[in-house]
């Protein structure tokens, strides 16, 4: 059975939602705020959480960036009343997996849940679960990019799919689009959507830094991105 774990203050939802995951096979524990999710997170034996983005005493999106330092394995699907565009691009690119506008249909949410996890199995049985490129090593399954050294760089949620997908296709251009569709379904509007994907390909070469003074993904002018590397598989 899936474990979840739910973050929400308000009393009905939380009701709502443990009755209605339980009767679809996934065992509910739910919390009313923050104090207690921090309190609970780490010894929570959990498959995924659901966290309310707007808490009495806490941030969303605080907590999220928090417990993906602690578990950044751990897939979350943001649960919120601030639907607007701007609002889920944040919340992706701080570490969430999935986000999930309120008011919601529960049947929805169950949608959600299994396509998260699905995709968290399919990178499991992947191939090329650690990938070696440029002098770096990519661990899709502890959701890590490592240096030459060993040292971990944290990748937020966005950051991680839109370096698999370049991994996936390196050598390629990937337009914008292209990206959208391999991240983030092509959700959102275009405008913040591909901001987003511009954002987060400028915070990825940051974190990789240059090779012999070039990027290693590289900007083809009015195509997309390309990743300037070879990928080995070290499974």
């Amino acid at each position: 059975m899936t474990r979840c774990l739910l973050v929400d203050d308000d009393a009905d939802i939380r009701t709502l939602l443990v009755h209605f995951l339980q009767q679809h096979g996934i065992a509910v524990e739910a919390l009313a705020d923050g104090a207690s999710f921090r309190r609970r997170a780490a010894a929570a034996d959990v498959d995924l959480l659901l966290l309310d983005l707007m808490l009495p005493d806490d941030d969303g999106l605080v907590l999220c960036r928090w417990i993906k330092q602690q578990r950044p394995a751990l897939p979350v699907i943001m649960l919120t009343a601030q639907g607007d565009p701007i609002s889920r691009v944040l919340g992706l690119e701080i570490g969430a997996d999935d986000y999930l506008p309120k008011p919601f249909e529960p049947r929805e949410l169950v949608a959600r849940i299994r396509a998260v996890l699905r995709r968290g199995h399919a990178v499991a049985a992947a191939s090329g679960a650690v990938v070696a490129f440029g002098g770096w090593r990519f661990d899709r399954l502890q959701r890590a990019l490592r240096s030459a050294d060993g040292t971990v760089v944290p990748l937020s949620a966005t950051e991680f799919r839109l370096l698999g997908a370049l991994i996936d296709h390196a050598g390629q251009v990937l337009s914008r689009e292209r990206l959208l569709q391999l991240t983030q379904g092509g959700a959102g509007t275009a405008a913040a959507s591909e901001r987003s994907i511009d954002l987060a390909i400028s915070r990825l070469r940051g974190k990789l830094g240059e090779r012999s003074g070039a990027p290693l993904i590289r900007t083809m002018r009015g195509a997309g991105y390309l990743l300037d590397a070879t990928p080995v598989d070290e499974r």
